[in-house]
């Protein structure tokens, strides 16, 4: 079985697949980010850096899923990520041409790939992504403004709004501290083993 738990920039991804993954005895697939060198460098000169920033998180997410899957017969995975994230991003930070080639490479990998057996997106509002931006304290991740935080949510909900072949669980979760409240950590694991009939 396999789960990725999606949501902008800010969302609480890793923190949930972490309490997810404990409470339900499936291992964790986390993005290794902070191994990119080119992510402090886009937020410092996006128009320089998006299409290796792309590229490069591109080929990573490819090789470590391949690596996972390759290893995980039998076993129940949760992500914090989809691998269709890199296209989302790809969509708000490169301009057209360099979108078109970087979909070409995109698309040969992407039907490699598993597909989840359920998508969890946390839709929180800007304000709490700020805020959770804020606390977690990434240097590189404080330049991060509303503006581009925007693009990213919408580029989100254009492609959940469209999902048709993969389920897909949505939890607004501006108000919930799944962290910190067992209670709102219950209810989100209630509605994922309802939509996993597990």
């Amino acid at each position: 079985m396999y789960i990725v738990v999606e949501g902008n920039i800010g969302a609480g991804k890793t923190s949930l697949v972490h309490l997810l993954c404990e409470r339900l005895a499936a291992s964790p697939m986390l993005e290794e980010f902070a191994e990119n060198s080119f992510l402090p460098r886009f937020y410092e000169n996006p128009e320089k850096f998006a299409f290796p920033l792309e590229l490069s998180f591109l080929a990573a997410r490819f090789h470590q899923m391949n690596n996972v899957f390759n290893k995980a017969e039998n076993q129940f995975i949760i992500a914090d990520y989809h691998f269709e994230k890199c296209k989302i991003f790809a969509s708000v930070n490169l301009p057209p041409l360099e979108f078109e080639l970087f979909s070409t490479f995109y698309d040969m990998m992407a039907e490699k790939l598993p597909k989840p057996d359920l998508i969890v997106f946390l839709n929180s509002d800007i304000e709490r992504l700020e805020s959770n931006i804020s606390l977690r304290g990434r240097s590189y991740e404080q330049t991060i403004g509303t503006t581009y935080l925007n693009k990213i949510s919408e580029a989100y909900q254009g492609r959940i709004n469209t999902i048709k072949s993969q389920k897909a669980l949505i939890i607004k979760s501006s108000d919930l501290d799944f962290v910190n409240n067992t209670d709102h950590l219950n209810q989100i694991i209630r509605e994922v083993t309802f939509n996993l009939a597990l």
